[in-house]
C-alpha cells in the first residue's frame, strides 16, 4: 500500500470537486439568485484542504495497488459527501448538520432522497448545487479523476476497478484513461441531448438543464416538491421515460452501439440488454393491470413511476403510494433489481439478477442429472466458478445489509414500513420509498439517528458493498 499516493490522489478529488462549487456560484451571480459569496467561499475552502492533502502526499504516484485503489474509492465517498454538505450549512439551506450531510450524501451517490422542503421557493445555486452533485455522482468523480489524472497511468485501471464493480467489466480501450474519457464523452453527450429535449418539449431552459443532469445520472433530484409531477405536459414525460431507460443501459454497450453507427442490432444482440427491457415492460404490464382494476392512475402516470424506480432514478408524476398494495411489492422488487451494470443506476444489477438466477436452474439441473456437466453460460460464454461463487457473497452480503439497516431504522422508532422500504430506497440508490419517505413526503421527519444510518446506506450501495467490506478483512491492511 503507498500511503502517500492515497492521499496525493484524494488531494486532487477533493480539488477538483472544490472547484465544481464554483459553478453555483457563477449561477447565483448570473441569476442574482445570492449565496455567491458563500459558495466561492466553499470552493475556495476545499480546494486549500485537497492542496494540503496534496502536498503532505508529496509526488503524483507512479503506480497504485488494488488495496490502493479500494481505499481511495471508499475515502473519496466518504470525504466528498461530507465536503459536499459544507454549501448547505453555510447558505443556511440546511442549519442541521446531519440534514446537510444526508442531502450531500443522497445527491452524490445518485440517491434523490431529500429533506429540504420548499425547492420552489430556494435560491437556484442551492438547486444547482444539487444537480450537480448528483450528475458528478452518476458515472463517478473517481471516473472523471482517472480521465483527467494521466499520471496516474498505471495505476488508473485499479481505481476505474474498484469504482466499476461487477461480474462482466469491458475496457473499451487500451489504456483506462482513454476508457474513462470515452464513458465521459457518452455520459456528456447524453446529458446535453437530455437538456435539449426537455427544451423543445417544453421546460425551461433551467430546469431542463437541472433535470437533464439528474435524469441522465440516475438520481431524481428534482427542482420542485412536485417532482416530475410539476410538469403536466404529456411530451416532456415521454422523453424523461426515454433518458431513464437509456441512462439504465450498460455505457459500454452505448459505446459498442455507436462504434457501428448507432446499430439497434448491438442492444438486442446484448443479453442484459433482453432482460432489462423485457423486465421493465413486464412491470410495466403488471401495474397497469392492478392500477386498471381501481381506476386511479392514467396509463402514462403508470409507466411513468415503474420506469422511474426500475431505472432507480427516483422521479414521480403522482404519489403511487396510493395505489393497489402488490405495486409495493412490485416496486420494491424493481428497486432491488436496478439497472444494468456498467449504467448510472443502482440496485444489485440486471446481470447479476439474470446469473443468480441461472445458477440457480443450474443447481436444479444437477439435482435431475448429478454427475452432468452444466455451465452457467451468458450467451456463449461460460461463467467462471469463481465469478458465480462471488454472486451469491454479494447477494448475501447485500439483503443482509438491507435487514440490518432497516432493524436499525425500526429502533430509532421509524414504523415498520417506513423502516423496511427507506432502507430499500437508500441501499439501492432509489429515493423515495413508502410511508413518510414516499413520493408525496421526504426524509425530513425521520429521527437524526436514522439519517445517520441512511447516509451510510446510501454510500453502501454507491459503493456496491464489496468496495466497504474489504476495507473491513484484516488481510488487507497486512503488509
Amino acid at each position: 500500500m503507498h500511503p502517500k499516493g492515497v492521499l496525493w490522489t484524494l488531494g486532487v478529488l477533493v480539488i477538483l470537486y472544490g472547484g465544481c462549487m464554483l459553478i453555483p456560484a457563477l449561477v447565483a451571480f448570473y441569476y442574482g439568485a445570492g449565496h455567491a459569496l458563500e459558495f466561492f467561499q466553499a470552493g475556495l475552502i476545499v480546494m486549500l484542504l485537497g492542496a494540503a492533502m496534496v502536498r503532505f502526499g508529496g509526488q503524483a504516484p507512479e503506480q497504485l495497488s488494488h488495496r490502493d485503489g479500494f481505499l481511495i474509492v471508499a475515502l473519496a465517498w466518504l470525504c466528498l459527501s461530507m465536503l459536499g454538505a459544507v454549501p448547505f450549512w453555510t447558505t443556511g439551506a440546511l442549519p442541521s448538520v446531519v440534514d446537510a450531510l444526508f442531502e450531500s450524501a443522497s445527491g452524490l451517490t445518485t440517491t434523490g432522497a431529500t429533506v429540504i422542503s420548499g425547492l420552489d421557493g430556494l435560491p437556484r445555486s442551492i438547486l444547482f448545487w444539487r444537480s450537480l452533485q448528483e450528475w458528478l455522482g452518476g458515472m463517478g468523480i473517481i471516473v472523471l479523476a482517472v480521465a483527467v489524472m494521466p499520471l496516474l497511468g498505471v495505476g488508473g485501471m485499479q481505481l476505474f476497478k474498484a469504482e466499476t464493480p461487477g461480474p462482466v467489466k469491458d475496457k473499451l480501450t487500451a489504456r483506462v484513461t482513454e476508457t474513462a474519457k470515452v464513458l465521459w464523452y457518452l455520459y456528456l453527450g447524453m446529458t446535453v441531448a437530455c437538456a435539449l429535449a426537455y427544451a423543445w418539449a417544453g421546460m425551461g431552459a433551467f430546469d431542463a438543464v437541472n433535470h437533464a443532469m439528474c435524469t441522465v445520472a440516475i438520481g431524481g433530484f428534482s427542482t420542485h416538491d412536485a417532482s416530475f409531477g410539476y410538469f403536466a405536459n404529456p411530451t416532456l414525460r415521454i422523453v424523461a421515460i426515454v433518458f431513464m431507460v437509456l441512462a439504465g443501459i450498460s455505457f459500454t454497450l452505448h459505446f459498442a452501439a455507436v462504434l457501428r453507427g448507432f446499430s439497434i442490432r448491438t442492444y438486442f444482440r446484448d443479453e442484459e440488454f433482453r432482460f432489462y427491457i423485457g423486465w421493465i415492460a413486464l412491470l410495466v404490464i403488471l401495474a397497469l393491470l392492478l392500477v386498471a382494476w381501481q381506476g386511479n392512475a392514467s396509463v402514462l402516470e403508470v409507466v411513468f413511476n415503474i420506469v422511474s424506480v426500475a431505472t432507480t432514478t427516483g422521479f414521480a408524476v403522482s404519489d403511487y403510494s396510493l395505489w393497489p398494495p402488490g405495486i409495493t411489492l412490485l416496486l420494491l422488487m424493481a428497486m432491488f433489481v436496478g439497472a444494468c451494470s456498467g449504467s448510472t443506476g443502482g440496485g444489485m444489477k440486471v446481470v447479476r439478477i439474470m446469473l443468480l438466477f441461472r445458477q440457480g436452474m443450474r443447481e436444479i439441473r444437477r439435482l435431475v442429472h448429478p454427475h452432468g456437466v452444466i455451465h452457467v453460460k451468458m450467451g456463449s460464454h461460460r461463467i467462471p466458478a469463481d465469478v458465480t461463487e462471488a454472486l451469491w457473497g454479494f447477494a448475501v452480503l447485500f439483503i443482509v445489509c438491507y435487514i440490518i439497516i432497516a432493524t436499525l431504522l425500526a429502533f430509532t422508532g421509524v414504523d415498520i414500513v417506513t423502516s423496511f422500504t427507506a432502507a430499500a430506497a437508500c441501499i439501492t440508490n432509489t429515493g423515495p420509498g413508502f410511508g413518510q419517505v414516499g413520493p408525496a413526503g421526504n426524509y425530513q421527519s425521520l429521527p437524526a439517528m436514522a439519517k445517520e444510518v441512511l447516509i451510510f446506506g446510501m454510500i453502501l450501495g454507491r459503493l456496491e458493498i464489496y468496495t466497504f467490506f474489504v476495507l473491513l478483512v484484516p488481510e488487507f491492511w497486512r503488509k
